[in-house]
This record gives structure tokens, sequence and C-alpha cells, in this order.
């Protein structure tokens, strides 16, 4: 995993190096995001929107929600786009982040085999399905990376009093508890390959699940509400942040402009938008 990100960092940097001064615009705004909204196509539509001002270039790296803060934390990134709430505020609480905002949501649901071998459909809560799952020990997969659908399936397992993994592999009682160690798209493929359970993005599952046989085996738990926010990297901090750059992007993406994309961004092609709105009209 530290080699995945380290990887993953230097490619960043290397792409935007020209904030240094070596030769690319000045006006690089690096973004640092997760893969849910990449995934889901929301991402491209909203920098397509952006570039149309002329003015300034965004550049976006997408990993995991903690990946995404621990490049902040090291300066590595303009503004942060996320999901990990509690993450969030220790960011913001560090001193490392400024003007947090939770601008849009979707939820997560809990994936299956349609025949459902745990037999979780019709549990009231998703701590109930999952505790079903460990018990049937029926194979699981996790992102296990510290995104913010890691956190969450972390913060259900403790609700539903399971501990799936012993140290950084799974457990002995439950060899089908799966780390992928990858991101949303890449885990549901290893789902999919598996046959197993697996807690997605509302978001990056209507995008994929033309091609995939699982089901939705558990929804609508409000535990399973996925906020996601945008945060600027704190310029006194970090000097060498494009701090300009980075609040032309976090305006634009809470604009209206913004607002119209996003509450409709899906709904010609799966039925509903991905993504709804939290923030209220101006």
């Amino acid at each position: 995993m530290e080699i995945k990100l380290f990887l993953s960092a230097t490619l960043f940097l290397l792409s935007v190096a020209g904030c240094a001064g070596t030769g690319e615009p000045a006006g690089v705004v690096r973004l640092a995001t997760t893969t849910s909204v990449r995934d889901s196509g929301l991402l491209d539509a909203l920098t397509d929107e952006f570039h149309k001002d002329g003015k300034w270039k965004l550049q976006a790296i997408a990993v995991g929600s903690g990946q995404a803060m621990r490049l902040g934390r090291t300066g590595e990134a303009d503004l942060l786009w996320v999901h990990s709430p509690d993450a969030e505020a220790e960011f913001v609480a560090e001193g490392c982040g400024t003007d947090r905002v939770t601008f849009i949501s979707n939820d997560f649901v809990l994936l299956g085999p349609a025949a459902d071998p745990a037999g979780v459909k019709g549990v009231k809560t998703a701590a109930a399905a999952f505790k079903k799952i460990a018990a049937a020990g029926a194979p699981f997969v996790s992102r296990a990376d510290k995104s913010g659908t890691h956190v969450k399936e972390m913060k259900v397992w403790e609700a539903a009093g399971v501990k799936p993994v012993t140290g950084a592999g799974p457990s002995p009682a439950w060899p089908g508890y799966l780390e992928a160690g990858q991101g949303m798209a890449g885990t549901l493929s290893i789902a999919e390959e598996k046959k197993a359970y697996v807690l997605a993005d509302r978001s990056t599952w209507l995008s994929m699940k033309g091609n995939l046989s699982l089901a939705v085996v558990h929804e609508g738990d409000p535990a399973l509400l996925n906020r996601y926010s945008l945060i600027l990297v704190n310029p006194a901090k970090f000097p060498r942040a494009n701090a300009a750059g980075a609040r032309a992007f976090y305006s634009f993406a809470l604009s209206e402009r913004s607002r119209a994309i996003t509450e409709k961004f899906g709904a010609d092609r799966y039925g509903e938008p991905l993504f709804r709105w939290d923030l209220p009209a101006k």
C-alpha cells in the first residue's frame, strides 16, 4: 500500500511540477479526490465546465480519502474533495485545511450474490447484515485502503460487534474476508469474480452495474449516508499551495453552475442522479 501511494503521489507531482516554476502554467490547480468521484464520471463533467473559464487547469489525482488527506498534509495538493467526515475534521483541526464544506451526498449499498447465501435480505440495519455475513463465513471483499468507504465499512463491523481481520490479513476463522487494497471499481471487480459481498458507494455501483451480476442486498440504513466535502489546503501552512486556483475551483464546485450539472448527473443513463445536492439554493 505504501508503495502504491508513493507511486501515485510521484506521478501526480510530476504532472503538476510547473507549480514550482519548472514549465507548467501558473494556472494549475492540484485536486486530491476519491475514486468514486472519478469512476462515476462526475469529476470529468465538472472539470470540463470549470475549464470553460480558461484561467485554471485542474489536475486531479483520484485515491482513497485517507490517501488524499496524506497528500494534503504534505502540501502536494491545493484542495481536497473527500468523504471521510471524522478524518476531515481532524485534518482541519491540525491546521492543514480550511473552509471545509459538505456539498453533495449519496449513500452506501451492500452488494452480494443475487442468491444471497448469507440471508441478509430483509434485515433492518447494515450492522445486522454484516453480522449475518460474518456468521455464515461468506466471502466479503474490503477496499482495505483507508478510504472513506473503508472507514465506513469498519464502523459497520464495529457496530456489528465483529472484528473481521487480525493484523494485516484475513482472520484464520474467516478466510473468505479479502482485502483488495484497491479503489472502488477494482474492488467491485474482485467481488464480482469471487461472488462476494462488498460495501460500495451507490454512484460507482450504478455506473458499473451493467457489467456486474452482484445485486443490492441491503440499503436504506441512515448509517450508510455518504457525504462529500471540499477542503482548502491551508496556504499559511503550505505557502506553495495555489490558494487562488484552489479557491476558484472551490467556489465553482459550490456554484449554481455546478449544482445544475450535479443534480441531474447520471439520471439519463441510470434512471436516477448519482449524487444529491446538500447545499441550500442561494
